[in-house]
């Protein structure tokens, strides 16, 4: 699977509004600029209102005028990511994208009590990765919110997960509780944790995936790997979602594959009353662009 598909799947469905936060960053306007060559969004860009239309005029050109763009002055990062996080709370805008801000300074506006955009429990990290050689999305959640996520929140962690999945196309997917082995130790949480996972989803208690653990990275990807080991089951081998232990993992995990297995990535955060592009100020413009549309895709169903 290709990453640039959910491109085209975001593209066919109706045409949404992105708030974005601090828009006055290179990597952010290439996105948005390449997002408006394709329509496929329209976007409000929130920030210093100088610096947009100068960085928009001597970078992106064909920004000048356009009707799918709109740019709103905002005094400081923090009221940038008030007034965004307030679009999409009135409705005026379907997904929020961080720009050259701090983290700490967006999220500090979705979980305003007031204004902010919290729907649950829990905001976690879902990352879709398109990997060389491998013939379908790999899912890895939480590799940036989430700490060390005890048992309710790795409830909530999967159920957002499976709803990104739903959303690009995977409708029954599989999902495999990582730890560093594949039977419950007592002395490791992680196996404790997965095991329970399998049996709330097992009895009912999480629905609309299936789930399967503990099993080691090696026996949730590698079909090859779960037969020498004697597993079987549904998921072994053919997991959609990783669901790591603790952030530590998700860390490694992500950047191990982006840098050693040259996978592509586009990642949201989930949970939110409208998807969130929360992509690192250090991320290329083409990922930005492929979170853009996994929260796109993700805001239409």
């Amino acid at each position: 699977m290709k990453l640039d598909s959910l491109i085209t799947k975001a593209s066919q469905n109706k045409r949404k509004t992105v708030a974005v936060a601090a828009a006055e960053d290179s990597e952010v306007l290439e996105a948005v600029a390449e997002a408006a060559r394709i329509n496929l969004a329209d976007f409000l860009l929130f920030g210093n209102e100088e610096k947009i239309y100068k960085m928009i005029s001597s970078e992106h050109p064909e920004l000048n005028g356009h009707t799918g763009i709109e740019i709103i002055s905002a005094p400081n990062n923090n009221s940038a990511a008030e007034m965004a996080v307030k679009a999409v709370k009135a409705n005026e805008a379907d997904v929020l994208m961080k720009g050259n801000l701090p983290t700490a300074s967006i999220l500090k506006a979705v979980l305003n009590k007031e204004y902010g955009l919290r729907a649950g429990a829990v905001l976690s990290h879902v990352a879709v990765f398109e990997i060389p050689g491998y013939d379908r999305f790999t899912i890895v959640t939480d590799a940036a919110m989430n700490i060390a996520p005890d048992l309710d929140q790795k409830v909530q962690i999967v159920k957002n997960a499976v709803q990104i999945a739903n959303a690009i196309g995977i409708e029954l997917p599989k999902v495999a509780p990582l730890a560093a082995v594949e039977v419950v130790n007592p002395a490791m949480q992680a196996t404790l944790d997965a095991a329970a996972l399998t049996v709330m989803n097992n009895r009912g208690q999480i629905t609309g995936c299936k789930i399967d653990g503990p099993l080691a990275l090696d026996n949730a990807v590698s079909q090859l790997a779960a037969e020498h080991k004697g597993i079987q089951s549904e998921v072994a081998g053919k997991a959609d979602i990783l669901l790591v232990p603790a952030i530590e993992v998700g860390n490694v995990l992500y950047k191990s594959l982006i840098y050693f297995a040259n996978a592509k990535v586009g990642a949201v955060i989930a949970g939110a009353k409208a998807p969130i592009v929360l992509t690192s100020r250090a991320d290329t413009a083409e990922s930005k662009l492929f979170s853009l549309a996994l929260a796109l895709c993700s805001a239409a169903k």
